[in-house]
């Protein structure tokens, strides 16, 4: 599996604390080894998100992702807040 982020996931990820920095970083590991690890909340998205996945990083952020390649490529395209992710 390859992880890859987007230009605007890089600049929202700038922008967060190093405490949620380093959440990210903790959950990103759990979902490396197992993208179904309960304590990520990996989920499907719908609506205007159908096709793209989410995990939760802290009780209100999320980051938000999509599966290129059958799970092969995992391409993170935002980070940040749930109210303002999914507006």
């Amino acid at each position: 599996m390859k992880i890859k982020f987007s230009k605007k996931f890089s600049k929202q990820f700038d922008k967060l604390s190093k405490k949620i920095q380093k959440a990210f970083e903790t959950k990103l590991n759990l979902f490396i080894k197992n993208k179904n690890n309960p304590f990520i909340n990996n989920h499907k998205l719908k609506g205007k998100f159908k096709g793209l996945s989410s995990i939760n990083i802290t009780g209100d952020y999320r980051a938000i992702f999509q599966e290129l390649k059958n799970g092969e490529i995992i391409f993170f395209l935002m980070i940040g807040i749930h109210s303002k992710l999914y507006q």
